[in-house]
């Protein structure tokens, strides 16, 4: 389109092409008055011309409206707005996500099972992170860091995607291991907020520490811990046994979460503790931690203009010097 891109500093000024059909009136109430008639019976004797000339006279108010209608639209102040914007975090947020990584975790409650879910929900998240660090614990009867805390998402994603059942680590839910292990990866972070996020679906029967006291480790760095609790209410199709091929051997298994303590550990660090029972309610529970831990950025906006009335007033001048130049030679006997 003609005018795309661009936008008008004095838009109001656009009233002004009223006054053409009012010029248009005056020049026809004009001619009409300045055109002298003459009747006569005949015009036999007269010599008659095929002049074009007579036939274009008008065209010079049709130059000077064009001219009218270029100056009001340059008064307009027509110009193009090139917009950049510059982000600044002002407020960066640390997280560390430990993660259960037991036989249970292969529950197929949630589908295809808890881990798969899990994974799927929190990626999502870290997408949706673009200006915190991410880590990541695992832990079952025992910890490790994962990934350690970065700012690249493409390191995070990848191994969060690896993440998996294994038989390296030892069997057994160690809660007490996975956060202390986390808050090791946070105490000595300079953000502005530190946060964990704990997800298990069992209950804490192994490890060396007490989760009481990995939750006052927190409490002592100033480490907030969102507690998840992963599984359906009731019974659960889980692993029981491992065949000799190595595949599981599937069950109904109650579902045994230690709520009590995922909640005391949320509730001493300034967190909160959240029920996922299905992967809707997965997905609802991140979507309320990123909501909760929200990163503050500030946005610059620069804006560079470039006025577009110049040529705009340079053509009208140009069709009123072309309206003097012909009123002056080829349509000095006509008007």
């Amino acid at each position: 389109m003609m005018f795309e891109g661009i936008e008008f500093l004095n838009p109001k000024l656009f009233w002004l092409f009223l006054l053409l059909p009012l010029a248009i009136l005056w020049y026809v109430f004009k001619y009409k008055r300045q055109t002298a008639e003459l009747n006569i019976s005949t015009i036999k004797g007269f010599k008659l011309t095929n002049s074009w000339l007579p036939k274009t006279r008008h065209l010079l108010f049709v130059l000077r409206l064009l001219a009218l209608g270029l100056l009001i639209t340059a008064l307009a102040r027509p110009r193009t707005v090139d917009v950049s914007t510059k982000t600044k975090t002002t407020r960066g947020i640390d997280i560390m996500m430990a993660i259960d990584v037991s036989a249970s975790m292969l529950a197929k409650d949630l589908l295809p099972n808890r881990l798969e879910a899990l994974k799927k929900v929190a990626a999502d998240f870290i997408k949706g992170r673009p200006n915190d660090r991410i880590g990541i614990v695992e832990y079952a009867g025992e910890s490790y860091t994962k990934t350690p805390i970065t700012s690249d998402k493409a390191i995070v994603l990848r191994s969060l995607n690896s993440v998996e059942y294994n038989t390296i680590i030892e069997g057994g839910t160690a809660i007490g291991m996975g956060l202390g292990t986390a808050v090791n990866r946070l105490k000595d972070s300079k953000a502005k907020s530190r946060v964990i996020i704990l997800l298990t679906d069992g209950v804490n029967n192994s490890g060396q520490i007490d989760p009481k006291i990995a939750s006052d480790l927190a409490v002592e760095y100033g480490i907030k811990v969102y507690t998840i609790g992963l599984g359906t209410n009731g019974m659960a199709l889980s692993p029981i046994r491992i065949n000799q091929n190595g595949s599981f051997q599937y069950g109904r298994v109650q579902v045994e979460i230690d709520e009590a303590l995922l909640k005391e550990i949320a509730s001493v660090t300034g967190g909160k503790y959240f029920r996922a029972t299905n992967n809707k309610k997965l997905e609802e529970i991140y979507d309320e931690i990123n909501k909760l831990e929200k990163t503050d950025v500030e946005e610059f906006k620069y804006s560079n203009y470039e006025e577009k009335y110049r040529p705009l007033v340079l053509l009208a001048l140009v069709l009123l010097l072309l309206e003097v130049l012909l009123r002056s030679t080829l349509f000095r006997s006509f008007i």
